[in-house]
């Protein structure tokens, strides 16, 4: 009986070794990396287009333009403070040359502080919640009126580069 045993034994650990060799053998790779974070949220706002303003709005039902950045942020997993101020002091700054979609632009409208923000969707332009009667739309930063408020910009999310190997 033994001597039965011994060839399906050896059989057995070839096997087991020519499994383990070719598993060895398997390239790895990589799990792909995450979506795009600052891309996500700038398509959030974009899909927004159109929705009422509503003062002190952060919510599909309207937005102001804190609450609409806010909202976009969240769908996309992040918290970041309520007032355009309060996000501009959080947020990590960006050089206006180094703006990439989902930044928050910040403007000084009505004062000398930031008061109003927008979400870069790329190209010069950005989606904000701009006034009262209006509703969520684009606007252009190299327009007179944006250019002369502009007040900088800041990032609350990761770009693909600063994210660390894991």
């Amino acid at each position: 009986m033994r001597a039965a045993r011994a060839p399906r034994a050896a059989g057995l650990l070839l096997t087991a070794t020519l499994t383990l060799g070719a598993c060895a053998s398997h390239v790895h790779r990589p799990a792909p990396a995450p979506p795009d974070t600052g891309a996500l949220i700038a398509a959030l706002a974009v899909s927004l287009v159109g929705a009422p303003y509503q003062f002190g709005g952060a919510d599909a039902a309207g937005f102001d333009c804190s609450g609409l950045a806010r909202y976009v942020h969240e769908q996309a997993g992040l918290a970041i403070p309520r007032t355009a101020r309060e996000q501009q002091r959080a947020a990590r700054p960006v050089a206006a040359g180094g703006l990439a979609p989902g930044d928050l632009v910040f403007f000084h409208i009505h004062s000398r502080a930031v008061d109003h923000v927008g979400i870069y969707t790329g190209g010069g332009r950005f989606i904000h919640a701009p006034r009262a009667g209006g509703a969520v739309a684009y606007g252009d930063l190299s327009s007179d009126f944006y250019h002369a408020r502009f007040a900088g910009a800041g990032r609350f999310w990761k770009a693909a580069a600063q994210l660390s190997p894991q």
